[in-house]
């Protein structure tokens, strides 16, 4: 699972490299600039054939797009996407590893780049960058040995214009490396005295490798006091790694408050917290957070099954905890050593959606 570093870039190795994009759709060598057709065509219209003719894709209301179909063995190295901002929650990202016929990654667009919100904020992280402005880039690296399907499924009446590539190798030995699973969930509001889930009924050998989360709180006063469980292999009711809080988990301390300035986002190569959405004084009502912490020099390794939820806690009077229910979505990647794993229902767009602030419907009219 190794990618090629500072101290290794120069090492020759015998694998080649390929790209998909709406201008090379199947990635085929030599296969590039050669539309004459697509979304850039009349801009094109002086030029002709490789001149931008076909950047990007059209996605209509309830369709599912293929963007990528590759024979195996090989390795997808970066992935690079973008859309209006609008689409984030949407749309639904998939990949399936070797013919298999459920996805291995099952997440909403925005937040398998670590904006789940639909508001781009910079993300600065080893496996993912969200640039500006919506420019949205993966580095996780995606193994299989026998092919993979990457699909992106509208689920909104709109329709949606994507910009995409995908590079891979080709030539390598991927017979020992382990899958990329990632799984979407979301409590909203999560019930009292419940935990939310990030992954549950995993079963085989693999190591979770990260979490990132869209924390909207639902009360005044500090939510993050949750702790994060790991429940690993023969664990049942008590956990092998226990978490001490949720800023903890991220890397933070003390509310992540810098005195004077209130909650500070940060985002370092494994771990931040890069969002923090305020109310407005109308009808933004609440906070929102977004947060990753990746497991990269810290894989959390298990053998035989796994299990992660973390508490929404808060406080009440008299020094004692408050259970929350907050509007938590949560993206767990981790890798394993098989194509398909349990995993949670597909949301629907209602499940996903983001409730942005607005002003009266056009029935009610105006300053009634």
């Amino acid at each position: 699972m190794t990618h090629p570093s500072l101290s290794s870039i120069a090492a020759l190795r015998s694998v080649t490299t390929r790209s998909i994009s709406p201008e090379n759709f199947d990635g085929s060598a030599g296969g590039g600039g050669r539309a004459t057709a697509g979304t850039g065509k009349d801009c094109a219209r002086d030029l002709g054939t490789g001149w931008k003719v076909s950047p990007s894709v059209k996605i209509g209301p309830g369709e599912t797009f293929t963007l990528a179909s590759i024979d195996g063995p090989a390795k997808i190295s970066h992935i690079w996407m973008t859309t209006h901002r609008d689409h984030w929650r949407t749309l639904l990202f998939r990949a399936y590893w070797d013919g298999a016929n459920e996805p291995a990654i099952e997440v909403p667009y925005g937040d398998f780049f670590c904006s789940g919100w639909g508001s781009f904020t910079q993300v600065n992280s080893e496996p993912i960058a969200a640039n500006p402005n919506g420019g949205f880039n993966s580095y996780w690296p995606m193994p299989f040995r026998d092919g993979a399907e990457l699909t992106i499924e509208n689920t909104s009446e709109m329709e949606v214009v994507l910009y995409y590539q995908i590079s891979y190798e080709v030539g390598g030995d991927h017979s020992s490396d382990a899958y990329l699973h990632a799984q979407w969930r979301r409590s909203n509001p999560l019930p009292y005295k419940e935990t939310h889930t990030i992954v549950d009924g995993v079963e085989g050998k693999g190591h979770y490798a990260g979490t990132y989360m869209a924390w909207g709180v639902n009360s005044n006063g500090w939510w993050g006091e949750g702790e994060i469980k790991f429940y690993m292999d023969s664990d049942v009711e008590y956990p092998t790694i226990c978490g001490t809080g949720t800023e903890d988990y991220f890397g933070g301390a003390w509310n992540f408050d810098v005195p004077g300035e209130g909650y500070t986002e940060f985002s370092t190569p494994y771990l931040g917290m890069p969002q923090v959405l305020r109310g407005d004084g109308l009808y933004v009502s609440q906070q929102r957070f977004g947060m990753y912490r990746w497991h990269l020099p810290d894989p959390i390794h298990f053998a035989e099954r796994l299990r992660v939820d973390i508490q929404a806690l808060g406080w009440r009077s008299g020094w004692r905890y408050l259970p929350l229910q907050d509007d938590i979505a949560s993206t767990a990647f981790f890798y394993l050593d098989r194509p398909t794993t349990s995993r949670p229902a597909a949301p629907t767009a209602d499940d996903m959606e983001v409730h942005i602030g607005s002003g009266p419907s056009p029935e009610l009219g105006r300053g009634a």
